[in-house]
C-alpha cells in the first residue's frame, strides 16, 4: 500500500455519456425489482408513497385543467403555487408527466427518478472533470455522487434529487465564469438551481458565497472587481427571471409557523442531543440509515433529517488521504469549514435561512461532493499516502462499531436491570451495515493492491467496484424501507387510481374525514378533506389549529376529541379502512368496544373500496350566519377541549371587526370597557352560558344549518353560494382559509373579507335579499412577479450585447495602442 500513483493521461472519449448511461443502468437495476413486484408503479414507504405520488398526480391534473390557482382539495383549501412550488412546480421531471393522462402519472415515477439518479452522475462529472487528468476517474466519482448516502436516503423524498442535480452544475458554471471567462451560463444556473427548489437554493446561496471566498482568499482565483461586478449582474438576473414563481411562493408561505423560529440561546451552540455529534461523523463512515428507524443513534431525534454522506466503495479513505496531503489548497480549508458548520447548530441552520424549528442536515450533498472531489484529486496524486489512509479510515469505521456495537446498555426492556450489548436499535441492522461498510474498504484495498501498478485497469476496476458496492448498500436501504412499508399494499389495492369505486353522488361536494386511514387518501381520490399531510398549506390553516389548541405540524389530523370541529368545517362524511388490525373496539376502528361511533351523531351507510363510510347526522352545509358575535379575548377564556363546540354557538372576530359590524355583533363599548380596560374578572361573557353536551352540540348545529346556504360550489378560480337571507343583515362565514388573494362579491357588488374564526373568511350580506355569493381568488404576487421575470429575461438579452460591445470597444483600444 505504499506505492504511488503516477500520472496518467487519457485521450477524449464520451465520458459524460458513459457516466449517463452507466447510472441509468445501475438505477434501473436498483428500481425495476419494487416496480415489477407491485405491477409497474415504484412504491417506498412513508412520504414517498403518501406524499410524492399524489402530489404529482394532483398537481399534473391541475395544470392539464388550467386551474394553477386556489386549491380546494390541499387540506381545506390553499395556493397551488405556494403549496406545491417547494415540491414540484419547478421541476422539469414533473412538467416531462404533462402529456400523460392521470392515471398514468403514478406509473411515471419509477422511471423519473431512474433518470434522476442518471443525471445527478452526469452533473456531478461535468464538475469533476475539471479538476482530474483521468476521464474514468471522473465518471467514478460521479457515480459516487449519484449513489451517495445522501443521495439514497433521500429516495424517502423524491423531490431532493433536483437539487443534487443542479448544485454540481451550478459550481461548474461559476468555475466557467471564473477561470474559462464564460458568460450568461452562471445566470441560467442561477436561474435552475433557484427555480428546482427555493428551499434548498437558500443553502446553496450560502455554500456558493463560502466557496467563492474560499477560492478567492487562497489566491486560486484572483479577484478583480468588474469580473465581480458582472458576476453580480448574472446573479440577480438569474435569480429576478425566478420571480414568477418565487414571488408567489414566498407570500404564500408568510407566517407559517415552521419557518420563524431562530436559534436561541445554548441551542444555537450545541446540540441538545449528543447522540447528533456521533450520528453526524458516523453518516460519511457508514451506508446511510433509512429516514424513519435509524439504527445507529436512535435517541438522536433525527428522523428524516437527512443525515448522511457515506460514499460508496472509498467511504472516507480517499477523502482522508487528500486531507493529510502536505500541500495547502482552498479544498481541505473548504472540508474544514463544512464539519465546522455541521457540527455547530447555529451554523448548521444557517442553510435552511437560520430556521431551527427542526434539526435538518438536508444541505449534506454539499459535504459529498466536496468528499468526493477531494477523493478523485487524491486517487491521482501520486503524494497520497494510501497506507495512512486506510488506518485511519479502517480504524474510525471500527472505532464506531465497538463503541455503538459493544457499550454496555441497560435499558427499560431489559429484566432485572440486566445488562445489554450494544446503544443501537437493532443489533442485526446495525452489524449488517458495518458489515457493508468494512467489506467496501476491502474491496478497495485489494482493488488498489492489485492494479495500481496498471493505471487503466486501476481506474475501470475502481468503476466496477463503485458500481457494485452502490448496488449492493442501496439495495439493501431500498428494500429495508419497501418491506417496512405499511402502506402500499392499501395503495395499490384499495386507493391508487380508485376513486371511480367510490358511489356516494355527493363525495365532491362536501368535505370528508378519515380515521386512522393512510395519509392524503382524499387527495388520492381528489375529493375535498380535513385532513392533510402537506407542510405548505395555507399559514391560516396553520393559525386556526394553533388558536383551537389543536396540534397541525405536518398534517392535519384532528382527534376524535375535536368531535364538534367536523361540523364546523362541512365535514359530511368518515371513511375508516377495513384492515385485519381494525376490528370494533380497537385502535383503529371507529367503533368502540360499546359498539358505538368515536364521535357522536355518526351513522354508517355504505362499503366502498374497502372502506366503511359513515355520514354526519350534524352536517351544516358551507357557508352559513351565527346569531351571536365574541371577541377573540373573550372566546381565549374558554377550555381547549370545548372551543370546537364554543365555535358553533358564536363567530369569533377581533375588537374592531365587532366595532366595525357592531349593528350586526351588538357591540357593547360599556360592557366590554371591563373587559379591556377595568377589572376582567367582574366581564360577563355570552360564552359563560354555552353548555357542552352533546344535545346542545346536535341543537348548535342545527341553528346553524338553518342559516346555511341554499347552493355551494367550487368554481375555477373561487366558488359560488346561493342565500336567501329573509332576516337583517348578517355576517356569513365560509370555512375556508383566508387569503389576501381572495375578492368578493354579493349580487355584483363587491363587499370586505373579514378573517373570522381564526383564519377563515366571511363577507356582510344584505338584510332580506336573495344573495348571489362569488368569491374570485387570484394568486398574490404572481403578475407581480412575471413581470418581475420578464424585465429580467430582457436583461439577459441585453446583457451579452453590452458584454459583445465592451469586448470589441477594449479591443480596438488595443489595436489603436498598438498602432501608435
Amino acid at each position: 500500500m505504499g506505492k504511488r500513483l503516477s500520472k496518467f493521461h487519457t485521450k477524449k472519449h464520451c465520458y459524460g455519456l458513459f457516466t449517463f448511461l452507466t447510472a441509468l443502468l445501475m438505477a434501473t437495476i436498483l428500481f425495476v425489482p419494487f416496480m415489477v413486484f407491485n405491477g409497474g408503479i415504484l412504491y417506498y414507504y412513508g412520504d414517498f408513497n403518501v406524499q410524492e405520488i399524489p402530489f404529482y398526480q394532483l398537481v399534473h391534473d391541475a395544470v392539464r385543467s388550467g386551474n394553477l390557482g386556489w386549491s380546494h382539495i390541499t387540506d381545506l383549501g390553499s395556493d397551488t403555487i405556494s403549496s406545491y412550488s417547494f415540491y414540484l412546480l419547478g421541476s422539469p421531471f414533473f412538467w416531462s408527466t404533462i402529456p400523460f393522462s392521470s392515471e398514468v402519472v403514478p406509473y411515471l415515477i419509477g422511471p423519473l427518478l431512474i433518470i434522476k439518479f442518471a443525471c445527478a452522475a452526469l452533473a456531478a462529472y461535468i464538475y469533476l472533470k475539471r479538476y482530474v487528468k483521468n476521464g474514468t476517474i471522473a465518471m467514478v466519482g460521479g457515480l459516487m455522487y449519484a449513489f451517495s448516502g445522501f443521495s439514497i436516503y433521500n429516495v424517502f423524498f423524491f423531490h431532493f434529487h433536483e437539487p443534487l442535480i443542479v448544485f454540481p452544475l451550478l459550481l461548474a458554471a461559476l468555475d466557467a465564469f471564473l477561470y474559462d471567462k464564460k458568460r450568461i451560463v452562471f445566470a441560467l444556473a442561477v436561474f435552475t438551481a433557484c427555480i428546482v427548489n427555493y428551499y434548498f437554493f437558500a443553502g446553496q446561496v450560502i455554500f456558493v458565497l463560502m466557496y467563492y471566498l474560499m477560492l478567492t482568499l487562497t489566491k486560486t482565483y484572483k479577484f478583480k472587481f468588474t469580473e465581480f461586478l458582472i458576476l453580480a449582474v448574472e446573479v440577480l438576473i438569474g435569480f429576478a427571471a425566478t420571480a414568477f414563481l418565487i414571488l408567489p411562493s414566498v407570500l404564500g408561505l408568510m407566517g407559517n409557523p415552521r419557518l420563524d423560529t431562530l436559534p436561541e440561546g445554548w441551542n444555537s451552540l450545541v446540540y441538545s442531543r449528543p447522540e447528533k455529534y456521533f450520528l453526524i461523523i458516523l453518516s460519511f463512515f457508514f451506508p446511510a440509515d433509512t429516514p424513519a428507524f435509524p439504527v445507529f443513534t436512535p435517541d438522536s431525534n433525527c428522523k428524516w433529517a437527512s443525515v448522511a454522506g457515506w460514499i460508496p466503495l472509498a467511504g472516507m479513505t480517499g477523502a482522508i488521504g487528500y486531507m493529510q496531503l502536505k500541500k495547502r489548497s482552498w479544498l481541505k480549508k473548504l472540508i474544514t469549514l463544512l464539519i465546522l458548520f455541521a457540527l455547530i447548530p447555529v451554523l448548521n441552520s444557517m442553510f435552511q435561512l437560520f430556521n431551527s424549528s427542526i434539526y435538518y442536515a438536508r444541505w449534506f450533498y454539499m459535504i459529498v461532493l466536496m468528499l468526493v472531489l477531494a477523493t478523485v484529486k487524491s486517487l491521482e496524486n501520486e503524494e497520497t499516502d494510501w497506507n495512512r489512509a486506510i488506518r485511519w479510515s479502517v480504524g474510525i469505521t471500527a472505532g464506531i462499531a465497538v463503541l455503538i456495537g459493544l457499550m454496555p446498555n441497560n435499558t427499560d426492556d431489559t429484566e432485572n436491570g440486566e445488562y445489554i450489548l450494544g446503544v443501537q436499535a437493532s443489533f442485526d441492522r446495525f452489524w449488517l451495515y458495518v458489515l457493508l461498510a468494512m467489506m467496501s474498504l476491502l474491496a478497495f484495498v485489494l482493488i488498489y493492491k492489485k492494479f495500481c501498478v496498471n493505471k487503466k485497469r486501476f481506474a475501470a476496476m475502481l468503476l466496477l467496484g463503485t458500481c457494485l458496492t452502490a448496488m449492493v448498500s442501496s439495495f439493501f436501504v431500498i428494500a429495508e424501507g419497501f418491506i417496512s412499508s405499511n402502506t402500499s399494499k392499501t395503495i395499490n389495492e384499495n386507493i391508487i387510481n380508485k376513486r371511480g369505486g367510490i358511489t356516494i353522488d355527493d363525495i365532491d361536494e362536501v368535505r370528508s374525514d378519515f380515521y386512522e386511514c393512510v395519509d392524503n387518501t382524499a387527495m388520492f381520490w381528489q375529493i375535498q378533506s380535513i385532513n392533510c399531510f402537506q407542510s405548505s398549506v395555507s399559514p391560516s390553516i396553520m393559525k386556526f389549529y394553533e388558536e383551537m389548541e389543536i396540534g397541525r405540524d405536518v398534517a392535519s389530523r384532528p382527534n376524535t376529541d375535536a368531535y364538534a370541529l367536523r361540523s364546523l368545517l362541512s365535514c359530511k362524511y368518515l371513511f375508516d379502512y377495513v384492515e385485519d388490525n381494525s376490528t370494533d373496539g380497537s385502535y383503529y376502528s371507529f367503533i368502540d368496544k360499546d359498539g358505538e361511533t368515536k364521535m357522536p351523531y355518526w351513522q354508517y351507510i355504505d362499503n366502498n373500496n374497502n372502506f366503511k363510510i359513515y355520514e354526519n347526522l350534524c352536517y351544516i352545509p358551507m357557508g352559513f350566519t351565527y346569531d351571536e358575535f365574541v371577541t377573540k379575548d373573550e372566546f381565549n377564556k374558554i377550555d381547549k377541549y370545548y372551543k370546537p363546540q364554543a365555535m358553533l354557538h358564536a363567530m369569533v372576530l377581533t375588537r374592531d371587526q365587532m366595532i366595525k359590524y357592531n349593528d350586526i355583533t351588538k357591540y357593547s363599548q360599556g360592557d366590554y370597557d371591563l373587559l379591556y380596560f377595568g377589572d376582567s374578572s367582574n366581564f360577563v361573557s355570552k360564552t359563560n352560558e354555552y353548555v357542552y353536551s352533546y344535545e346542545e352540540y346536535k341543537k348548535a348545529c342545527k341553528e346553524r344549518k338553518k342559516t346555511s346556504c341554499s347552493s355551494f360550489g367550487y368554481t375555477d378560480n373561487g366558488f359560488k353560494a346561493e342565500y336567501k337571507n329573509n332576516g337583517e343583515k348578517n355576517l356569513m362565514f365560509f370555512s375556508v382559509p383566508y387569503s389576501e388573494g381572495f375578492k368578493a362579491t354579493v349580487n355584483g357588488k363587491s363587499v370586505d373579507i373579514e378573517e373570522a374564526n381564526y383564519g377563515f373568511m366571511a363577507i356582510e350580506i344584505p338584510a332580506h335579499t336573495d344573495c348571489s355569493i362569488e368569491f374570485t381568488y387570484q394568486t398574490p404576487g404572481l403578475k407581480q412577479g412575471c413581470m418581475i421575470s420578464i424585465g429580467a429575461l430582457c436583461a439577459l438579452a441585453v446583457y451579452p450585447c453590452i458584454l459583445l460591445t465592451c469586448h470589441i470597444v477594449k479591443k480596438r483600444k488595443q489595436k489603436h495602442t498598438n498602432i501608435i
